[in-house]
Formats: C-alpha cells, sequence, structure tokens
C-alpha cells in the first residue's frame, strides 16, 4: 500500500472525464474504481470521509476539510496510510486528471480488509481512498431560484451523538435516508431530523439555518460543524448579523422569514415550503441571497482559495 507522495501527471486524460478515483497507489476512471467487498468501511460503515469542493479551478477551504478530516479519523482510532502531503497531492491529481474545474473531491478512511478470521479492530490495516467527480448539487441552481420544499420529520428521530457522533462525518444515514423517504411521502424535496428532545439537528448532507426575531438561527450540538456552515458564520458575523448558535426546537422554524441549508454540495440553498407552507413570502430572502452570493464570493478569496495547475 502507498505510503509516499504520488507521481504527478498533469495532464487530463478523455478516461477521466466522468472522474478519478485513487485507490491503492493506482489513479483509475471513476466507472473502473474497486473497494474490496470485505472492506469494514463497507461491511460495518467503520469509516469516515469528508468532501472538499473545486470551483473555478481553485479548491475552497481545502485545509479546513483536511483538519476536520483528521479530527474524524484520529476519534475512530483510524490511522490512514497516507501522509497529509500526500493526500493533498492526491486530491489534486484526481481533480487534474479530470480538467473538471468544478468537482465534488471526496476522501474517505476505513478500517480496512480483516486478516483472516480477525475480529479485533486493532490488528486492521487501515486503508484510504479519494476521488473526484463533477459537482454535485444538493439543489441544482435553477431549482434554488423557486427554494426547496422541507419537511420536519415526524416518523423518525436523528440518531443519538451518544451513539454515533455527527461531529465525526460518517455514513450512518439509516435514520436520514428514512427521513427522506417520509418528506417524499409528504411532497417534501427534502428534510430535516428533531433529536429525541425535539430539538432541530441537520438533513441528509447539509445544515439548517433560520432567520427568526431578527437573528440568525442555528443548532449547536447534535449535527455535522459543516465547513459552510462556519463560512456563512463567519460571513455573517463580518456583516453585524446577530448568530445564535442554540439548541432549539421546530417552532424557532414554524415562525422563521427565511430558512436556507448549506452543505459542500450546493452552497447556499433556500427553502421557500416548509411542511408545505410558506416561509416568509415563499420567495428566497433577502438574508438568504446576500449569504449566498458573498458565500460563492468567498470562492476565489485567496484566504479560502487554493488554485490547481492543470
Amino acid at each position: 500500500m502507498a505510503t509516499s507522495t504520488p507521481r504527478v501527471v498533469s495532464q487530463a486524460n478523455a478516461a477521466f472525464d466522468a472522474g478519478c478515483a485513487w485507490i491503492d497507489g493506482e489513479y483509475l476512471p471513476i466507472a473502473e474504481a474497486r473497494i474490496p467487498i470485505t472492506d469494514t468501511g463497507f461491511t460495518r460503515s467503520d469509516c469516515t470521509y469528508d468532501v472538499v469542493a473545486v470551483w473555478e479551478g481553485r479548491f475552497f477551504r481545502l485545509d479546513d476539510h483536511l483538519d476536520r478530516f483528521e479530527h474524524s479519523y484520529s476519534a475512530l482510532r483510524l490511522k490512514p496510510p497516507l501522509s497529509r502531503a500526500a493526500m493533498r497531492e492526491v486530491l489534486f491529481e484526481c481533480v487534474r486528471r479530470t480538467g473538471l474545474h468544478s468537482a465534488y473531491v471526496e476522501m474517505i478512511a476505513t478500517r480496512g480488509v480483516p486478516p483472516a478470521g480477525e475480529r479485533d479492530p486493532r490488528r486492521f490495516v487501515n486503508r484510504w481512498y479519494a476521488f473526484a467527480i463533477p459537482y454535485v448539487w444538493i439543489v441544482k441552481p435553477d431549482d434554488q431560484l423557486a427554494g426547496a420544499h422541507l419537511v420536519v420529520a415526524r416518523e423518525v428521530r436523528r440518531i443519538d451523538p451518544g451513539s454515533v457522533d455527527p461531529r465525526v462525518k460518517n455514513f450512518h444515514w439509516g435514520d436520514l435516508v428514512r427521513g427522506l423517504f417520509e418528506a417524499y411521502s409528504r411532497g417534501g424535496t427534502t428534510v430535516v431530523l428533531l433529536n429525541a428532545a425535539g430539538e432541530v439537528t441537520e438533513g441528509p448532507g447539509f445544515n439548517v439555518f433560520a432567520v427568526a426575531d431578527g437573528a440568525l438561527w442555528t443548532p449547536q450540538a447534535g449535527v455535522l460543524e459543516g465547513i459552510t456552515r462556519r463560512t456563512i458564520l463567519e460571513l455573517a458575523a463580518a456583516r453585524g448579523l446577530v448568530a445564535r448558535v442554540v439548541p432549539f426546537g421546530s417552532e424557532v422554524l414554524a415562525r422563521a422569514e427565511e430558512i436556507f441549508m448549506t452543505s459542500t454540495a450546493g452552497g447556499v440553498m433556500p427553502v421557500t415550503l416548509l411542511d408545505g407552507k410558506r416561509v416568509g413570502d415563499g420567495k428566497p430572502g433577502p438574508v438568504t441571497l446576500a449569504l449566498r452570493e458573498a458565500y460563492w464570493a468567498a470562492h476565489s478569496d485567496p484566504r479560502y482559495a487554493q488554485a490547481i495547475e492543470y
């Protein structure tokens, strides 16, 4: 298994147009990428991952994503076989090979394949994978103009953080997928889950914000501490907006003048319907639109952006 910085090949190849993966030291077209079926990342969801965006040929907040990824795999007692510098070079090279200037770039650390008959996770050899594909939108740009229909789940609660820590990015999406199907059955496009105490948490792949009572609200705990979420809080502070990062119930969403979702996969995504009822005047609100514009503008800010040499 590779442990050193991989060789750089800068020229894009048509075979990688749909995406490029890195597996066991080899770059592969995304359609040819395979992992062992016995990898415990697949069989037990014993893994963590992170996703960073490339926009207009630049990585956005890559070091912040790598910091969070390191926190996540350390919390799970994983030791990926690549150094941080080697990981960075693989991510850059995956994008270079595709030639994509807007990309969704993912890295995954797994417990690995168990040795024959072994069940002690301390004896597994951990693995690391990466891939780059065309940029992914939770809510596509045209659909953001109308806004999403968010449903607050009634039938399922978010998994307890004492069992699965949401601050460690994970594939434990059983509750989120159940919530999605509930949302679809109620005419929604996506879902946000409450915890056992009835407090708002998060949705499948996104954080939630509300504009209510003269402040910007987002849940304090029980959620992934998203890099897009962090960016919005920073941009809001720079504009003098009061942010309330606290526990709150669905009643705050119900009285909100604006609601939006945030994710690396889509940025700032307006919500105009909540449980079938209009949010505000039923259009993306001024705070949402201002923060969305500032968020995309930040992608060219040298404090956040790192250019790729194709």
